[in-house]
């Protein structure tokens, strides 16, 4: 072998060795890269606790992120999936959702002034717990609205409000013939049962008594989910509404305003005796 092939040679393994040399650390950074990486992101349990609505398209149900973030939590704590007392940490919610802090910010402030969320100084935001003084506080609050507005709507609705209120409860009825077992957790079910309640009061004439009612009606569809899924046999929900219809119609505004009282007062019943295990201390 002549000098100029050895020289040749010697530089091809000098290549090869650099080569190597370079993979390896390549590889180094890498794994270096994913530990750390590792190390900085929540937990699985804790991205996965977001649910599945965290994924749809952005802006869904809102004209800005915060808002849509806001519903989306809304839906995700009314429907027991974030759990009462659960901490809504922050590089989880951003990662879920692909907000900033400021807009995560916002959305949690306002479901903080809804009441299914509770900041607390130093350690952040979590799902407002479910407490028993809580709950006696909705219950007798919404029982006396829904009676003044119910009974508005019986002295105030014409026609067209009989006929608001039997469609809604027939398309109620329909949605609970197609599902079997327990629909209450359907959100078909939820939306159908919640435009019901809202036409049998909806000739109440007062705004201000209307908001008050949508507030309190989501935090009690909180513990409404929650007697649903303790309770051991599903409450005869068709039976109640259909007399509560039945007794508003014909104008029987003491009969109607009775039967909407123990409506009302079933569940927080339920949610005492059989979910009892779940309410903290106020």
């Amino acid at each position: 072998m002549n000098q100029h092939s050895l020289h040749e040679s010697t530089l091809q393994n000098l290549f090869s060795k650099i080569c190597l040399i370079t993979k390896i650390i390549a590889i180094a950074v890498m794994r270096r890269h994913s530990a750390t990486s590792r190390r900085h992101q929540p937990a699985e349990s804790e991205v996965h606790s977001m649910t599945a609505s965290a994924v749809k398209s952005r802006k869904e149900f809102g004209k800005t992120l915060a808002v849509d973030i806001t519903h989306r939590l809304r839906q995700d704590i009314v429907a027991c999936r974030l759990k009462p007392g659960e901490p809504l940490k922050f590089d989880a919610l951003k990662l879920a959702f692909g907000a900033s802090f400021t807009t995560l910010r916002e959305a949690l402030t306002s479901l903080t002034a809804d009441g299914l969320v509770v900041a607390e100084e130093q350690r952040g935001f979590r799902v407002a717990p479910v407490t028993s003084d809580d709950l006696i506080d909705i219950t007798q609050t919404r029982i006396l609205i829904e009676i003044e507005l119910l009974s508005r709507s019986i002295a105030n609705g014409g026609d067209d409000w009989e006929i608001a209120v039997m469609s809604t409860l027939h398309r109620l009825g329909r949605i609970e013939e197609r599902l079997p077992g327990n629909h209450v957790e359907n959100p078909e079910w939820q939306i159908a049962h919640r435009q019901f309640h809202e036409a049998l009061v909806s000739c109440g004439r007062s705004p201000t008594l209307f908001g008050i009612r949508a507030s309190l009606f989501e935090r009690a569809e909180r513990y409404r989910n929650l007697s649903a899924m303790f309770r051991p046999q599903p409450r005869d929900k068709v039976g109640e509404h259909r007399a509560i219809m039945q007794a508003a119609i014909a104008r029987d505004t003491a009969l109607a305003t009775s039967l909407i009282d123990r409506h009302i007062r079933s569940t927080s019943d339920n949610v005492v005796k059989y979910a009892s295990h779940l309410l903290t201390e106020s």
